[in-house]
Formats: C-alpha cells, structure tokens, sequence
C-alpha cells in the first residue's frame, strides 16, 4: 500500500472515530458559515427583489457593483474586517477580533452580494407578465414580493446555496481575523493549510474529505433544486 492510500485510509478512520479535534473543528466551521449565509441572506434576497422590482435610481450601476463584489478577493474582506476591529479601528473598542464573530463578519460580506446577484437574476428571469398581471389584479406591494418569491423560489435557495459553498471555502480572510486559534477559531480551510505546513496530512486530508464530501451536497442540492437539468 502507497503513502497516499494509506494516509487516506488513516484519514477515513480518524473521520469515523468521531475525534473530537476534527469534529470541534467541522462544527465551528458549519456554526460560522450558516450564521453568515443567513445574515447574507436577509439582507441579500430583499436586495435582489429590489433592484428587480422597484424604480432603483442607477440600477446597471448597482448590479455593475454587486458582480463585482461576487468575484472579491477573501483576503481583501478580510482586510476590511481587521482593519475595522483592530485596536486603532473603528470598532476595535467592541474586542471582536479573533474570534468566530469576527469570522462571521467576513463571510456575511462575502456572501451576500452572491446571494444579492443571483437572487437579483431568477427575479429578472420571471415573465414581466406574471407582475403586469398581479399589478393588474391590484396587488398590494407585499402580494408582489410574495408573487415573486413563490415564482423565483428555486433560484432564491440556489442563491442560498451557492453564498454557503462560498463561507465554506473560505480560508484567507477567517485566518486574518480569526487567527486559527485552537478550539476557538480554528475552522476546517485554516486547519488544513496548517496542518499540510505541519506535515499532519492525515488530519489534513480528512478535513478536507468532509469538505469535499460538504461541496458534493451542496452541488448535488442544487442539481435537485434546477430539477435534474445540468
């Protein structure tokens, strides 16, 4: 048997033994990630119906701004992040920085202009005849969001989706703010780089296997939510 596929087996078992290192670590990274989808999503998916639905002064500029923001560098967010909570910053009197809150922050900022753009797209996809026709029915502004929330729903938890693949792959900017401490901030992408610079590869490719394993879900959750169409 070669290195690789013993350290593989070896990452496999440490995986099913249910170390309490790697699932620590497997944990904080899911708590951090799906608090940040969410708050990217609140304030994402009532950006994305606005800028659809209302009359938003400068809109191309808006949407110009919001995909650029969805190719962002993690570590130019995480730059951000720092440079706010540090002592001489803005927020640094709140004592937030290396900590999950910290990591949080960068994610929610990452993730939400994905969220934001392609919630925006599925509302720009609906028919304008569906909204003509509520209007025309006199639909009050709240029966419009909701007639294209139940149009746009597919693209709305791919939108979702996509922002948490985004938090959970994301590795420089929790590592500036959150400072890979163990058993407080330490996630499974900042491990992995550590423990790779270690020579620990066997925590390192069973990490890594739990995300891999994590990215196929979520693909494989969206390929469900696109109906089965590549």
């Amino acid at each position: 048997m070669d290195g690789l596929s013993a350290a593989a087996l070896e990452a496999l078992r440490l995986i099913f033994s249910g170390d309490a290192e790697v699932y620590g670590m497997i944990g904080l990274s899911l708590e951090v990630s799906l608090t940040a989808v969410a708050l990217a999503s609140l304030a994402g998916i009532p950006a994305g119906f606005a800028l659809a639905l209302a009359p938003v002064p400068w809109r191309g500029l808006w949407v110009t701004v919001i995909h650029a923001l969805m190719g962002t560098p993690p570590v130019v967010m995480g730059l951000m992040v720092f440079l706010l909570l540090s002592r001489q910053g803005p927020l640094g009197s709140w004592g937030l920085l290396f900590t999950p809150t910290a990591m949080v922050m960068v994610q929610t900022l990452l993730a939400w202009p994905i969220v934001t753009g392609l919630t925006y797209a599925a509302a720009r996809g609906v028919h304008p005849l569906t909204i003509e026709t509520a209007r025309t029915l006199g639909a009050s502004p709240r029966q419009l969001v909701w007639v294209l929330a139940m149009e746009t729903r597919t693209g709305m938890l791919a939108a979702v989706v996509a922002g948490l693949g985004r938090a959970l792959a994301e590795v420089g900017g929790v590592l500036m703010v959150g400072g890979n401490i163990a058993g407080q901030t330490r996630v499974m992408t900042t491990a992995i780089a550590m423990e790779t610079a270690k020579g620990n590869h066997t925590l390192a490719l069973a990490l890594g296997m739990v995300l891999i394993g994590l990215g196929l879900g979520l693909n494989a959750l969206l390929y469900r939510l696109k109906g089965g169409a590549p």
